[in-house]
């Protein structure tokens, strides 16, 4: 078995600190292409009326608003014994979510498949992850 691979099996806080890791990567790359923008339209403050600019910020802001709530959640379940299978779940589902949130409301300030999709399974995310959290804080 490969070594990495061999590394995280079985040891769900290994997986929990890998999709906290994926998510502040996902951040980064958020801010990075409001600061990208923001630079390049030498706009220091607000949006200055850009509306791709408005896009970015409101995407890393959303990101901000969520993703800390999905690592409390994914740290806490393996620190209350849960199973790999529900990092997984829980981990998959937020990140997948808020990637795909990021690129809709980066492409659209509309609606569109990627914000809805993407804030379904991040809700999806949290409230499994609360409701496992629930079942194994009081079991």
């Amino acid at each position: 078995m490969n070594p990495l691979i061999q590394a995280g099996a079985g040891n769900p806080l290994a997986f929990a600190a890998s999709y906290v890791a994926l998510l502040v990567l996902l951040g980064v790359v958020l801010a990075w292409r409001v600061i990208m923008v923001r630079r390049a339209r030498l706009i220091g403050l607000g949006d200055g009326g850009d509306k791709d600019l408005t896009r970015r910020i409101r995407a890393h802001g959303n990101f901000s608003e969520y993703a800390p709530l999905l690592a409390v959640i994914l740290i806490a379940l393996p620190l209350l014994g849960a199973k790999e299978w529900m990092v997984h779940l829980v981990g998959a589902l937020g990140v997948t979510g808020r990637i795909m949130h990021g690129l809709g409301i980066s492409r659209s300030g509309g609606s569109s498949l990627g914000r809805i999709g993407g804030m379904l399974l991040t809700f999806a995310s949290l409230v499994i992850g609360a409701i496992i959290l629930l079942v194994l804080a009081w079991r």
